[in-house]
């Protein structure tokens, strides 16, 4: 497993639709790429928020970026953790 760090920034239609339930399909799909989130939080200033995930190699965090982003319309940056 490696580590990842996703940066996100949200669009004004990803605001509205914040949500416990978005989140926990945010989660879902970490899972079912083989991955894990470490936390989750979020931020003031550049980005909005930021994942530490657990996934199986730099393809799986590329779908998954995407998928992430296609499902709550939030952008993120993938960034390998060393």
């Amino acid at each position: 497993m490696a580590r990842f760090l996703m940066l996100g920034k949200y669009s004004l239609e990803s605001v509205k639709g914040i949500s416990a339930e978005r989140t926990k399909k945010v989660i879902s799909v970490i899972e079912k790429a083989g991955g894990k989130v470490n936390f989750m939080y979020a931020l003031l200033g550049k980005y909005d928020m930021a994942l530490s995930v657990d996934l199986p190699g730099i393809s799986e965090a590329m779908k998954t970026s995407l998928a992430l982003t296609k499902l709550t319309g939030i952008s993120f940056n993938t960034f390998p953790a060393v």
